[in-house]
């Protein structure tokens, strides 16, 4: 793959960076954050502008996430509506919806880049169960701010060793995103646990 994209890059340019980064963010398996520092790398060369080059990575970043969260808000409701016919459904959505309301924001802006595999999802669930449309926009226009001028830097500053440096962040990223699930299901384990001795389940 990196053998690959190393031949694509120089050809497809814009339109590559675009496609990889905007079809990442709705869950697609593409090495976004590789195609970024290669393109960084080329704009420190001055094959490609690097105004162009953020924009267009940022761009596309940003749409990817809209049409994540549409797709939630639009085909999550259907979803959610046939849940909420059952009493039980309904509270565990207005629990959920709850801390959602609560814990979102600063979710969405860290699965932008510090969790980004987690992103497609953050993006789906946020608009399925009606997060606010402007705070979801905000939080993520600053997270992929973020995640863009991240990786398009460190392109820029290890040219000569891009795909050591991609390998190196795409693990980190990875772990931290399987540790965040893996804490996410302990305290849900431990919240039923403790229901479940105080009578509630």
């Amino acid at each position: 793959m990196s053998e690959a994209l190393l031949a694509l890059v120089p050809v497809y340019g814009l339109p590559l960076l675009a496609a990889v980064a905007g079809l990442s963010c709705l869950g697609l398996p593409l090495p976004a954050s590789l195609v970024m520092m290669l393109m960084g790398s080329f704009a420190a060369a001055g094959d490609f502008g690097l105004p162009s080059v953020f924009v267009t990575a940022f761009a596309a970043a940003v749409g990817g996430d809209q049409i994540g969260y549409l797709v939630g808000r639009f085909a999550g409701r259907a979803v959610t509506a046939r849940i909420a016919r059952k009493p039980a459904g309904k509270a565990a959505l207005d629990r959920a919806t709850q801390e959602i309301a609560r814990h979102a924001t600063i979710g969405i802006f860290l699965t932008r880049w510090l969790f980004s595999p987690l992103g497609p999802y953050m993006n789906l669930v946020t608009g399925a169960t009606g997060f606010s449309w402007a705070h979801f926009t905000a939080a993520g226009v600053a997270g992929e701010a973020v995640w863009v001028t991240l990786h398009v830097g460190l392109g820029i500053l290890f040219s000569d060793n891009i795909l050591a440096i991609a390998e190196i962040v795409g693990d980190a990223s990875g772990f931290l995103a399987a540790g965040i699930v893996a804490l996410l299901l302990g305290w849900r384990l431990v919240t039923v646990l403790r229901r479940g001795k105080s009578g509630h389940i």
